[in-house]
């Protein structure tokens, strides 16, 4: 079954234990993420990951229910691409990000999204490549949620979103 926006937000046709959709809910406004929309086309919303508060981790979502990159249509399809391209370029001549990781996920129910995870010089005490991702993910929810952190994830959603 697809499930629309307007499905997800009012419960109707989906079941009880399936949450309500975060993607839906920041696409429609219901939900803020942190620093709010870094850019937006008619395909895609890109904001700050709302889980782990590491400066210039970008999700860009599908506004349409799809779990697979095969299914976006060809205007999608570029639409992605460009964004991709042009949110990584802010990453680097914004930010000062040289290195991302960028993974994704088809076993869920809901949007499409792409995970761009910046990779920063502290990190290689937890380790390198793939398998750095979780203890990086962790440390960040547990270590980094401070005030002072916070408002410097917000200001790099900011020149993120003026580069763009």
């Amino acid at each position: 079954m697809t499930y629309s926006c307007n499905m997800i937000l009012t419960n109707k046709a989906i079941s009880p234990k399936q949450p309500q959709c975060l993607s839906c809910a920041i696409i429609q406004g219901d939900k803020q993420p942190l620093g709010g929309t870094i850019i937006e086309t008619d395909f895609f919303h890109a904001h700050q990951d709302m889980a782990y508060p590491l400066a210039g981790m970008v999700i860009l979502a599908s506004k349409r229910h799809v779990r697979c990159l095969d299914e976006l249509t060809e205007d999608e399809a570029k639409d992605y691409i460009d964004l991709l391209c042009r949110i990584r370029k802010a990453q680097r001549e914004a930010l000062g990000i040289e290195h991302v990781y960028y993974f994704y996920n088809e076993d869920t129910f809901h949007h499409f999204h792409m995970w761009m995870m910046p990779r920063y010089e502290w990190m290689t005490e937890l380790g390198r490549s793939v398998e750095s991702v979780r203890p990086i993910l962790v440390y960040a929810r547990e270590h980094m949620s401070d005030e002072t952190n916070i408002a410097h994830v917000e200001d790099c959603v900011q020149k993120l979103r003026s580069a763009l």
